[in-house]
């Protein structure tokens, strides 16, 4: 064994628990909302979880210095954009922290849409209402309420995993 009772004594560092949530592959969203002033705000996202069927409710987390965290909790809705297969670039896009991210992208919100839905990019986006917020650690989990989903036939989900983007693999 090559940890020192120390080493194991003092738990997992924050670079040992990047590497094991490295190693679970997940899907790639991009969180979606309008701030007060109307403007859309978005990251990306892959913290998201289903919690309950009734009433159909998901959770993300995120970083609380967020922008768009700011913008989900002032407007009190979000839209959840699950990334098909050939989008990668807009994940990196919207984790970059670019200010201009919205004019890179073609988005589209309709009179009922919690936040922009990325018309190129996404396979399926649930508009969610916030049921309810709980800080943890440096970071806010956010529960949402779906109240539409829109579905977009015929594409596969973008993964990550191990530091890359990747397609969902063939059957």
């Amino acid at each position: 064994m090559t940890d020192s009772l120390a080493e194991r004594a003092a738990g997992p560092t924050s670079t040992d628990f990047r590497g094991l949530m490295a190693d679970f592959p997940t899907g790639v969203a991009v969180l979606t909302a309008f701030g007060p002033d109307g403007r859309p705000h978005g990251m990306t996202c892959s913290s998201v979880c289903s919690v309950t069927l009734a009433p159909p409710t998901l959770l993300v987390c995120v970083w609380s210095g967020s922008p768009t965290l700011a913008a989900i909790v002032a407007g009190s809705r979000f839209a959840v954009n699950l990334l098909h297969e050939d989008a990668s670039a807009t994940a990196r896009l919207f984790a970059s922290g670019d200010p201009e991210r919205f004019l890179r992208v073609r988005w589209a919100a309709g009179p009922d849409a919690a936040g922009p839905y990325l018309a190129d990019d996404a396979l399926a986006v649930a508009h969610c209402a916030v049921a309810r917020t709980e800080p943890v650690g440096d970071h806010m989990v956010v529960f949402g309420e779906v109240r539409q989903i829109v579905r977009e036939p015929g594409r596969e989900p973008l993964l990550y995993g191990q530091r890359r983007f990747a397609a969902w693999p063939a059957g």
